[in-house]
């Protein structure tokens, strides 16, 4: 995929609803059963959303796609509709429970609620987090001087990114500051002064999926902020203590 190719105009209640339903079972599910096994819970974008790498002897995973979870091996696969947590638990055979000893879940373990998934939205939402993890993929390929890390989708945060060179880089699919699905670059040290058009948000820069529909614009947007962030930092004057 090269280009987003669902609706931009899906409703913003939709998208709300379904970022949050979706957040929930990547946290106190996926993210539950991996850290089980391996003591790990990074989880990776996938056709249709984002799962768990294999685990296990048998290569198991856990995935979420459009509104449907997924569960299989290197053997057999099993979908079911996401409805509940509990329900979504008992199909996978989980303990659900974000892994707070790894960090403090930054969504409810609501069991019984439902999971508001609407199709369109969730479509956007994968499209967004493929586009994304192309993107860096292609950018951490052109700096190996800057020792990029492996692309991982982090439950807490639900963004998929990088660091290389005390910069993050990343596609979130929104948030309570940016309600749309939007990538950043984000420095460290925090924005650079003085080039407010381009560093537009207390952490860095974003910009949401209506700027950016491309794996060609997203890498661009990520080289621009890099060169910029270091740019910058080349030209801060040393502080030196007697």
């Amino acid at each position: 995929m090269t280009a987003m190719i669902g609706s931009t105009d899906c409703p913003p209640a939709d998208l709300a609803a379904t970022r949050a339903g979706l957040h929930r079972v990547a946290e106190h599910l996926l993210a539950a059963a991996l850290y089980a096994a391996t003591g790990e819970i990074g989880l990776v974008p996938a056709p249709g959303g984002f799962r768990t790498p294999p685990f296990g002897p048998d290569g198991r995973f856990l995935a979420v796609d459009g509104t449907e979870l997924v569960v299989g091996d290197a053997a057999t696969t099993r979908r079911a509709a996401l409805t509940t947590l509990r329900a979504a638990a008992g199909f996978v055979g989980v303990t659900p429970g974000a892994p707070a000893r790894v960090y403090q879940p930054a969504t409810p373990l609501a069991l019984d609620d439902p999971r508001m998934t609407a199709p369109r939205a969730a479509r956007l939402l994968a499209e967004w987090y493929r586009l994304g993890a192309r993107a860096l993929s292609q950018l951490a390929a052109g700096v190996p001087g800057d020792r990029p890390s492996p692309a991982v989708l982090w439950p807490e945060h639900f963004d998929v990114g990088i660091t290389a060179a005390a910069i993050n880089y990343g596609a979130s699919p929104g948030d309570d500051h940016i309600a749309e699905p939007y990538l950043y670059v984000g420095p460290h040290d925090g924005p650079p002064p003085g080039d407010p058009a381009f560093w537009n948000a207390p952490f860095g820069a974003a910009r949401t999926f209506r700027q950016i529909g491309t794996v060609a614009e997203a890498a661009a947007f990520f080289r621009d902020g890099r060169a910029r962030a270091l740019a910058a930092a080349a030209a801060t004057p040393i502080r030196r203590t007697s």
